[in-house]
């Protein structure tokens, strides 16, 4: 049986009391969330079980390499516009979801990565960007009027299944509970966003993409240090 984020509650191992998994409440304080110490082993289970997108191929006309521009051109508008971590997040992961329910034209291929990110911004930002920023930021590619249209077919296609579990979340509560230090968590955040690149990695876990991500900062950090403090100024 599935809860209402997608996770089936076989997966589900509950732990033992609010903040069982050791330092989880030392993690927590960290973080700023001492207030959701009684829900915190539930949160912590689901952030690291959660589901995934299907591990099917993109579009017979998409490729690898043509996501990835879409979603280094997503990357520089978001940090153009100063929006959250997680607004990013979200919108790759609603490109993704997208390009998984069936075909797409590769000339409206720009036009679905903008439509993902104003719905990402909709559910992440206090203040929305004005749609036709947006379309000038395109060069003129598209009007509001064609980006709003966009907008609605992706809530259609994917029956307004907006919810994601960001990795980013993730990221901070592993590196609180490891006691990482804030040099290890740039690294790791840096590694965490090069992955929105890979297709591939649509299919891993928010979970384990972060793990991933702060594992490799560790090994090269600690890397680093033996062979002498002067490599990472």
């Amino acid at each position: 049986m599935a809860t209402g984020t997608g996770v089936s509650s076989g997966r589900l191992k509950r732990l033992s009391g609010p903040c069982a998994t050791p330092r989880l409440e030392e993690a927590l304080s960290v973080l700023g969330l001492e207030g959701e110490r009684e829900y915190a082993g539930d949160i912590f289970t689901e952030l690291m079980v959660c589901d995934t997108l299907p591990g099917r191929a993109l579009p017979r006309k998409v490729t690898p390499e043509m996501r990835a521009l879409v979603v280094d051109w997503l990357v520089q508008v978001h940090e153009y516009l100063a929006l959250e971590g997680d607004t990013l997040y979200l919108a790759v992961h609603l490109l993704d979801s997208y390009l998984r329910t069936g075909r797409v034209r590769l000339q409206r291929l720009q036009l679905l990565g903008v439509a993902c990110l104003f719905l990402a911004c909709k559910m992440e930002e206090c203040v929305l960007p004005e749609c036709a920023s947006l379309c000038l930021l395109s060069a003129g590619s598209f009007s509001p009027a064609e980006l709003l249209r966009a907008e609605r077919r992706i809530l259609n296609r994917l029956n307004f299944r907006l919810y994601y579990p960001c990795p980013l979340l993730c990221l901070r509560l592993l590196a609180a509970l490891a006691r990482s230090s804030p040099q290890v968590l740039l690294f790791a955040t840096y590694f965490l966003e090069l992955s929105l690149l890979e297709a591939e990695a649509a299919a891993w876990e928010p979970g384990r993409r972060a793990a991933a991500a702060l594992s490799l900062a560790h090994r090269m950090l600690g890397a680093a240090s033996r062979s002498g403090p002067t490599i990472y100024r």
